[in-house]
């Protein structure tokens, strides 16, 4: 089939490369407008969670009672107080439009709190709350940015803190922070690519390839959003995940094509060769990927589910446009794939025997003694992962932002410098059978002040069968006393004939991480499973599947680890520029998982397929293991170089999150490629032996007829047999 694919493309190759123009161009007009087809804020919470069935009971008659918007006044001149610069700040709240406001609390107007909870100690600061009449969060950012500019007042600084306020915030820097990781990380790729190919002509057909790939996935989110809602935050992560894919698959080849040649094949044979082996590589590895990613509309939370969606589609888009646009390419340029040759140190020493390489010995090394070998590298990762025993979970919060961003600097003053902090409010709805009992109520408020971190809990709204309780609390949201704190509450007694729904940012931290928590086995278990059998159909075997399982695993295992360490410990926070919060998004190892384990199958596939073929030739399971990673362990590692520079871009970001995600891959994807690609690998083969390739006779013979194998079709080794085996080695 691949041959075959092979075949049409560069044969075709006028027609496909005209049509991926053509596409590219679409892309850039109305792909493009995908920026304005999200229907909604992030969507991190889950809809059948007891917070947002609260929320939607709050949407009713009974109404919410939230400071969506928290506008923070202080003044720019020393000794000021709320009484010199209150005239400026009325008159700027008066000019406010009030279309789409529910309510507007200040120093001048205080709601239930009293007036003096308006202003700072030192009364040289004041705030103003605002509830809008929607509680969408992207309706809210929309309202925000038509009045933030009517709230200035003369010689004050105002910010903006609040939910609404902390959304705008990480939109707006996320979108610059890739901006700045992309036009960084695009000359670094080419540089590098040049530096791997040691040709000009041969390094710009992956970024090529990546780049067609890159604009396509914005049709297929637009197209996606046609069907389903798609998180605002998503175009982040896939459109940089679908760029270093293609360019990872393209360089795998591009590598292949070049080898065929050098093996004394014409251009269309090694255009054949490299689509059918290479190729199918590819197919297998974007399957593991896309399988990973499809783990993820296992989870309710519109931002995981869309993830996987949009993941899935994309990587399918990033294997179709590497298997025809790139041979098409690869028959276009044909021997000419080594022109523009740059000179570099040591590039003209001549080709060594394979069996000298480097990684040729590292493997006989590490398979002498393959038992203590496992052991020892196994003991390290667990090694690795074993702070992860102390993890503590959290939602997304204005800790995100960077230490000077404005909700987070807001959420800093109103906890040192005011007697309560607006923002720490969380909601008890008490749903009765009858009418609304307000004595009963009332006593379970008296009761809800007993919990550890309640500061007060006040009866704030009647409506029929439901009353609203307000609770005021001290703990950091993210804080474990916080999720005591919501456990004591929800465990306290309700109301006689009555239940109760608490909701709040503590009270959707611990829904969330719950979820998570229930959902995550059930995907790793998932992914684990259909892995498997994509293993299987490739190799025919069932040893390999579930060694390549278990590996995987153990690189996750030291990335979670590592994370938990520096993230939520603080260690390497001054190099890495962020604040520690002490805790780590819950989010988080879901989509490490779906990346990192893609990734992992990635490269285990691209491995694997290569010591097949060794095996197939000689039956030598050390030999064919040693030759295998002599042959591919310098692409893999190249092809992990180029993925670091594209992931690598999120390390620099200013959000947290992003910042999470970046440190969590780069970690995930080097300790992949080279410790367990390159040492546990070799290791556990070596303890295998024969046995790797081994499955009942049943299987073994349902495999010889239906299984995928790279020798399905025309003859596939004749022009690297022939050849010597020789490869120019640094």
């Amino acid at each position: 089939m691949f041959a075959a694919i092979g075949e049409f493309t560069a044969r075709r190759r006028k027609w496909v490369v005209v049509a991926a123009v053509v596409f590219t161009l679409f892309a850039g007009i109305w792909g493009t407008g995908v920026f304005g087809s999200f229907t909604g804020g992030a969507g991190f919470d889950d809809p059948s969670s007891e917070s947002v069935r609260a929320d939607k009971v709050l949407d009713g008659p009974l109404g919410r009672e939230s400071n969506d918007l928290i506008v923070l006044y202080e003044s720019k001149r020393g000794g000021r107080t709320v009484d010199d610069f209150g005239p400026a700040v009325r008159s700027a709240l008066d000019a406010v439009p009030r279309s789409g406001i529910e309510r507007l609390d200040s120093y001048w107007h205080p709601g239930r709190q009293g007036q003096n909870a308006y202003v700072s100690k030192d009364r040289r600061q004041t705030y103003v709350t605002v509830q809008f009449t929607s509680d969408d969060d992207q309706k809210q950012v929309e309202l925000l940015k038509k009045i933030e500019d009517r709230f200035a007042a003369d010689g004050t600084e105002v910010r903006f803190g609040g939910v609404a306020a902390m959304t705008e915030q990480v939109n707006s820097l996320t979108g610059k922070d890739i901006g700045r990781a992309e036009m960084l990380s695009v000359p670094l790729l080419l540089l590098l690519l040049v530096l791997i190919f040691r040709s000009a002509v041969a390094a710009l057909l992956p970024l090529a390839v990546g780049t067609f790939v890159a604009l396509g996935s914005f049709v297929v989110l637009r197209v996606l959003t046609m069907f389903t809602d798609i998180s605002s935050t998503v175009i982040n992560v896939i459109t940089i995940l679908g760029l270093g894919l293609a360019i990872d698959y393209a360089l795998f080849l591009v590598n292949r094509y070049r080898e065929e040649l050098r093996g004394g094949a014409g251009i269309d044979e090694a255009v054949v060769r490299a689509t059918a082996t290479a190729g199918r590589t590819v197919a297998f590895s974007g399957l593991a990927v896309a399988i990973s990613f499809a783990g993820l509309i296992l989870f309710p939370s519109r931002f995981l589910s869309s993830m996987g969606y949009a993941a899935v589609a994309v990587v399918s888009f990033a294997v179709i446009g590497s298997l025809t646009l790139l041979p098409a390419l690869l028959r276009y340029t044909g021997h000419r794939i080594d022109k523009w040759r740059v000179p570099l140190p040591g590039g003209r020493r001549e080709p060594k025997p394979e069996t000298q390489g480097r990684w040729y010995r590292t493997a006989h090394a590490v398979m002498r003694r393959p038992l203590l070998s496992t052991l020892v590298i196994v003991l390290a990762l667990v090694g690795l992962g074993a702070p992860l025993l102390g993890v503590n979970w959290a939602r997304p919060g204005e800790w995100v932002l960077p230490s000077n961003g404005d909700a987070k600097v807001v959420s800093r003053h109103l906890e040192s410098d005011f007697p309560v902090n607006p923002g720490r409010v969380m909601t008890s709805v008490v749903r009765f059978d009858g009418t609304a009992d307000k004595s009963e109520v009332a006593a379970y408020a008296k009761r809800l002040e007993k919990a550890e971190g309640v500061v007060s809990a006040t009866p704030t709204a009647y409506a029929g069968h439901d009353a609203r309780v307000t609770i005021a609390y001290r703990p950091e949201p993210m804080s474990r006393a916080a999720a005591d704190m919501v456990h004591e509450i929800r465990g306290t007694a309700a109301p006689q004939g009555a239940k109760t729904l608490v909701t709040g940012m503590p009270a959707s931290r611990v829904d969330i991480v719950g979820m998570i928590g229930s959902r995550l086995p059930w995907m790793a278990l998932f992914v684990a499973a259909v892995s498997f059998l994509v293993l299987f159909l490739a190799f025919g075997s069932l040893l390999l599947p579930l060694k390549s399982v278990v590996l995987n695993l153990l690189s996750l295992l030291a990335a979670f680890g590592a994370i938990k360490w520096i993230f939520q410990d603080g260690h390497l926070s001054g190099l890495l520029g962020f604040q520690p919060i002490g805790a780590v998004d819950a989010n988080f190892p879901v989509l490490v998982v779906a990346i990192a384990f893609g990734l992992a199958m990635d490269y285990e596939v691209f491995l694997l397929s290569r010591v097949r073929e060794e095996w197939e030739v000689s039956g030598d399971p050390v030999e064919s293991m040693a030759l295998g990673l002599q042959r591919t362990a310098r692409i893999i590692t190249s092809a992990a170089l180029l993925l670091v520079v594209v992931v690598g871009g999120f390390m620099t970001s200013s959000i947290l999150f992003m910042k999470m995600i970046g440190v969590g891959l780069v970690i995930a994807v080097v300790v992949d490629a080279t410790v367990v690609r390159g040492l546990l690998v070799p290791a556990t083969m070596a303890l295998l032996g024969k046995r790797a390739w081994w499955a009942p006779a049943p299987l073994a013979r349902w495999w010889s007829r239906y299984g995928l194998r790279e020798s399905d079709g025309p003859d596939l080794t004749s022009a690297r047999s022939s050849a010597t085996r020789t490869e120019a080695l640094r």
